[in-house]
């Protein structure tokens, strides 16, 4: 007989309505949630019946199915988060297309006068070598006042017009046209398990934006506390893994057997390919520049 019992987490319960501070203005909260390790492994054993069921092999089996990239039973868990973030972490969010999304709509509701502005810590250059990314250099103390002074009074000007158009019955519609990205909204982000660890192995990386990352840690905690099964899986095949392409395993390869490496292949061999592999060798602890031949 199939079972009919509702999954039920306590961590999860803990959670539901309970917020996780994000940036000046903004939150992570879980609202509802659909299964958790066990359903996981419920999902998996259906292909071949009920096999062991003992958690130790449990355990084991998610992180096969993880290290095999075996996703369709990660799929059957489900959360449904609701998040208030600045709108150009929203519009970077919403590249991830694989969740269910509803979003506040300033054609209807008069939008709350919140806007982000960033600590001093947070204000960076652009990076030269990465045309979507901050600088790691760090900002004079009086760029970093006139930057957040830029920020906030625009965002204060822009809010005091806004209303002006409200109260004069202009259409929201259009006088929404009229506020920043750094406007706070809020939706419903109902997601899978696959694809939120999809969203998160990217988001919490190093190399993600600042703003968004710190919104994905917030997930990252909540989905820790509920599945540490799967949070133990997903640390050891994805966040703590290293993906070699088929030139840099080769020229590992060769590294290992002690053999002299006098030239890369063309694909890594200069520009951001070779600082990538160069990165990837560093994470062992390797100085590139002790093996590797010199830069073109």
């Amino acid at each position: 007989m199939a079972e009919t019992a509702r999954y039920t987490s306590e961590a999860a319960e803990k959670w539901l309505d309970n917020p996780i501070p994000c940036l000046d203005h903004g939150f992570v909260m879980l609202r509802d949630y659909m299964g958790g390790d066990e359903s996981i492994v419920q999902s998996a054993r259906v292909s071949y019946g009920k096999g062991t069921k003992h958690s130790s092999t449990d355990k084991a089996l998610i992180g096969y199915l993880m290290r095999h990239r075996h996703t369709t039973p990660f799929e059957m868990v489900e959360f449904k988060f609701l998040v208030k973030l600045p709108i150009f972490v929203a519009r970077q969010w919403i590249r991830h297309r694989t969740a269910n999304v509803n979003e506040i709509s300033a054609r209807y509701s008069v939008m709350e006068d919140e806007f982000f502005a960033p600590d001093a810590d947070a204000v960076r250059f652009q990076s030269e070598t990465n045309r979507q990314g901050g600088s790691a250099q760090d900002v004079p103390p009086e760029l970093v006042a006139r930057v957040t002074s830029l920020l906030t009074e625009g965002a204060a000007r822009a809010y005091g017009e806004y209303t002006e158009m409200i109260e004069q019955d202009i259409a929201r519609e259009l006088a929404r046209a009229h506020l920043p990205v750094s406007l706070y909204t809020q939706w419903y982000w109902k997601i899978d398990l696959h694809n939120l660890l999809h969203f998160l192995s990217l988001r919490m990386d190093e190399h993600a934006q600042r703003e968004i990352r710190i919104y994905a840690e917030a997930m990252g905690r909540i989905v820790q506390e509920c599945m540490p099964w799967t949070w133990e899986a997903f640390e050891e095949y994805r966040l703590g893994a290293l993906s070699l392409g088929k030139s840099e395993r080769d020229v590992v390869g060769r590294l290992l057997r002690g053999e002299t490496v006098t030239e890369l292949p063309a694909i890594i061999a200069k520009g951001g390919r070779r600082r990538e592999f160069e990165g990837k060798l560093q994470s062992f602890g390797v100085d590139p520049k002790s093996v590797l031949p010199p830069a073109e």
